[in-house]
């Protein structure tokens, strides 16, 4: 599969990537956290997040790429490193947390080789409409795919902390804005979008 183009500045992306071959990126519960750390290592400074869903075998994010005045901005009051600031590209960042990762899983399982799919997946999302629908289908993710039978119960997902007053790294004053408050979010979740309607914006 030839590479596509790199992420543009600035835009909203739908972030898709499994186990290479069905295999479980998340062999135990630990190692949810752990790639949560080195996502917010790698791709924070780079990228704004508004949902997401790790699974055991594969994980969905919806991110907008920071502009390069953004992304200076965030090593400027975020990062407090003493080297100078140098922009990142978004892609870039994204393969370097897939390499770190597997780096540690094969270290602790003694394996080799890839553990994602390469290139990752991802759809340019591109119309407001679909920024709704797509933060309740990656919320739902885990019952969709018949982990849980109430996607609320799934923890490793973007739902609890929009529904949380705990301090987030999520866009989540962004994200209720969009869907009207907190009480439409839940409201908004009752029942999984229409797959048709998501088709040209959902990775699986």
């Amino acid at each position: 599969m030839p590479n596509p183009p790199p992420l543009e500045y600035g835009a909203f992306y739908h972030i898709y990537n499994r186990g290479t071959n069905g295999e479980d990126l998340f062999p135990e519960d630990r190692n949810y956290s752990y790639f949560l750390d080195r996502y917010a290592h790698y791709v924070e400074p780079v990228a704004e997040t508004y949902a997401y869903c790790l699974l055991k075998n594969h994980f969905h994010v919806l991110i907008r790429t920071r502009v390069p005045e953004e992304q200076e901005a965030y090593w400027s009051t975020a990062r407090h490193e003493k080297s100078p600031f140098r922009l990142a590209s978004p892609s870039r960042q994204l393969g370097r947390l897939f390499s770190s990762y597997a780096m540690a899983i094969n270290a602790a399982l003694r394996r080799s080789g890839s553990l994602f799919d390469h290139p990752f997946h991802r759809k340019r999302v591109a119309t407001d409409a679909y920024y709704r629908r797509l933060v309740v289908y990656i919320d739902r993710n885990a019952q969709h795919h018949g982990f849980v039978d109430d996607f609320r119960e799934w923890t490793y997902s973007s739902y609890g902390a929009i529904c949380s007053a705990a301090p987030t790294r999520l866009e989540r004053d962004v994200v209720l804005e969009w869907f009207g408050g907190a009480e439409a979010f839940a409201d908004a979740h009752a029942t999984e979008p229409d797959g048709e309607d998501l088709s040209a914006y959902v990775l699986e």
